[in-house]
């Protein structure tokens, strides 16, 4: 039997951990929080630090494993491709790759030297480092950690009296202590924030979508649903596609799935903003496999074990949405209320609380409470339920 470790013990491992078994795996799941979720459904647990390299090699030596990933697990990526490569296992690409891919300082510059389209972006550890090259950015700016997920700790920043607060924020969620400043992109509609998958290097499914927000929220560019099929432009999507594609190749990775965001700009040019080899944190590629029926979830499983994977692309079946469910303020929970008229068009509802729980502000994808996946017969019936979403879906909190 073979031994797959997954790094991260969240709900989101909880449709790999099913596809591995289903495939006969034995799963080992990773992190320091014995209580997760994930754990109580993995064969066996391992009480280790997932952004300790050394820590996570010595233990998957030890257990013999023969693949590691890092699904919707932003921590762990870097981790499981520097011991896949210590111990010759099936990777998506090459360790230093990977570091340039999660940084979003050394990605920015990497993108720069390639002459792919970026913004005007800086890496720095503290204040008097970003002040030298403050001259350089075009305000108003958007400031992040280099090396976290979730949309925890961006905030955009319009004046430069505000910018050390910003700055703290970023750095209280930096793993390097880094933060990336960047010039602020004035996006098109929506941007994108879809999963595709490479096989060999060849990008062999490319999906883009409509990321949307929620512009009460306590952090406004935390996403709050997604739909698909994108409403970018045509021409933009051929674009990025060739684009992802040259990039994978310059960094030569290999068999993955990547969470990549995107975005068309009033500049007339389209951006690769991030493109993480790993699944996206919001059930993306569950969405997907709803809506296209390929599933990138059991690919991703045979990838890190160095199976055989094949895919292909597929159309939407329908006009799909899946909205990240939150409260804008805290308080207790105590109800979801749907709207009659929609109940047809539901998929799916996972409540990840009950009546009675304590639940925050929406300042982090960390604070959803569940997800609704739905599927419509038209554009117009989808959009109309997204950009009124409030009145079709209510968390009620007491």
């Amino acid at each position: 039997m073979k031994k797959l470790m997954i790094l991260g013990g969240s709900r989101y491992i909880l449709p790999i951990i099913k596809s591995a078994h289903l495939l006969g795996v034995h799963v080992i799941s990773a992190d320091y929080l014995p209580d997760n979720l994930g754990h109580k459904y993995s064969d066996e647990y391992c009480n280790v630090s997932i952004v300790d390299k050394e820590a996570v090699l010595n233990a998957a030596q030890k257990i013999k494993i023969d693949g590691i990933m890092s699904f919707a697990c932003d921590p762990g990526v870097v981790t499981a491709a520097y011991v896949a490569e210590k111990m010759a296992l099936p990777s998506c690409g090459p360790y230093e790759s990977v570091c340039t891919l999660q940084n979003k300082g050394k990605f920015r510059k990497f993108m720069k030297e390639h002459k792919f389209n970026v913004p005007m972006a800086g890496c720095y550890r503290n204040m008097d480092e970003a002040k030298k090259e403050i001259e350089l950015f075009h305000w108003p700016v958007i400031v992040k950690p280099a090396d976290s997920a979730g949309s925890k700790g961006v905030t955009k920043v319009d004046k430069l009296v505000d910018l050390e607060k910003s700055i703290n924020s970023a750095l209280f969620f930096s793993h390097s202590q880094e933060f990336v400043i960047e010039d602020f992109l004035e996006k098109i509609g929506h941007s994108s924030d879809s999963d595709c998958f490479s096989v060999n290097g060849k990008l062999k499914i490319i999906s883009f979508n409509s990321q949307r927000f929620d512009k009460y929220a306590q952090n406004p560019y935390t996403p709050a649903a997604y739909s698909w099929p994108a409403s970018m432009a045509s021409e933009h999507k051929n674009e990025l596609s060739r684009e992802i594609q040259r990039l994978l190749g310059l960094l030569n990775m290999q068999t993955s799935i990547y969470n990549i965001e995107t975005r068309e700009c009033v500049d007339g040019k389209a951006y690769i903003m991030e493109c993480s080899p790993r699944g996206g944190g919001n059930r993306l590629a569950e969405c997907l496999r709803y809506a296209t029926g390929v599933d990138m979830i059991e690919a991703s499983v045979k990838a890190a074990l160095g199976l055989p994977v094949e895919l292909d692309q597929k159309p939407y079946s329908g006009y799909w949405a899946e909205v990240i469910l939150h409260s804008n303020e805290e308080g207790i929970f105590d109800s979801l209320w749907i709207a009659e008229e929609i109940h047809k068009n539901i998929v799916e509802k996972d409540i990840w609380v009950t009546k009675g729980d304590i639940i925050h502000e929406f300042s982090g994808a960390n604070e959803a409470i569940g997800t609704l996946i739905m599927k419509y017969e038209s554009g117009d019936q989808l959009n109309e339920v997204m950009n009124n979403i409030s009145k079709y879906i209510q968390v009620r909190v007491k």
